[in-house]
């Protein structure tokens, strides 16, 4: 028995890293699964080794969120769960960051995963209930320098999923945010971000002093998924090895 047998789930950004992470386990624990994303080769190679349906995925856009949630429902017959897992980061100073690049982390971040509530609420009352994981960040609750648009944006996903917990409440879907830390994936080591980071002092003020796998983030994400979590909405889980417990981050 695997934790979401029976399940239908669509989750985003899972071409690579923790998306990818996430429909691996998923599949494991018995959920059938599409998954999309702009990066369309690893998408595909993903898709092929796994046998999940892979949808290319915009999540800025309307369109491309009725097409993957819709495409979900014609091969399995409904939509039971949606991982908010697309994002961006983009670390730049305030001074030196341009509007448009401030616009987008938002768009991708926090526009993408709003428009993505929209869109399954009508698939999820069809279904008689849903459970959806908005993926924050710590960044989301503590902030960094270089990282205001990340930060704005993950801040912002916590005020959606409690709003939308309420709303949804009624129609039996559950809305939970997660909040990982430093996990070992392409983003988290953005070049740009490394260069001004001290790597040292940032592990000395770990808690558990290392990087987390992806896979780590993945049982938390799948636990919300699943109905082991039928009393649990509107809530913040973080995955950060301690480092928001405030003890020298």
């Amino acid at each position: 028995m695997g934790l979401l047998d029976g399940k239908v789930a669509l989750i985003t950004g899972g071409a690579r890293g923790m998306g990818a992470s996430h429909v691996r386990l998923f599949l494991e624990e018995g959920a059938r699964v599409v998954f999309g994303d702009v990066l369309d080769d690893e998408g595909k190679a993903l898709a092929e080794e796994t046998g999940a349906i892979y949808v290319r995925h915009d999540v800025t856009k309307p369109e491309e969120w009725a097409r993957a949630a819709d495409a979900a429902v014609e091969a399995y017959g409904k939509l039971d769960v949606l991982v908010n897992n697309a994002g961006i980061l983009k670390f730049r100073r305030i001074a030196d960051m341009a509007p448009e690049e401030f616009d987008r982390v938002v768009d991708v971040n926090l526009k993408g995963t709003w428009l993505g509530i929209k869109t399954v609420i009508e698939p999820m009352r069809a279904a008689g209930r849903g459970a959806i994981v908005n993926i924050s960040s710590i960044e989301g609750f503590i902030g960094a320098a270089g990282l205001s648009a990340y930060a704005a944006s993950k801040f912002a996903i916590r005020g959606v999923t409690k709003s939308a917990a309420r709303e949804l409440a009624p129609y039996k879907i559950r809305v939970n945010s997660v909040h990982p830390g430093a996990i070992n994936t392409p983003m988290a080591l953005d070049p740009d971000m490394m260069n001004e980071v001290d790597a040292d002092s940032f592990v000395k003020s770990m808690v558990i002093k290392r990087f987390a796998k992806p896979v780590e983030v993945s049982h938390l994400v799948a636990f919300l998924a699943s109905d082991k979590a039928s009393y649990c909405t509107g809530s913040e889980f973080t995955v950060d090895g301690g480092l928001t417990t405030g003890a020298g981050y």
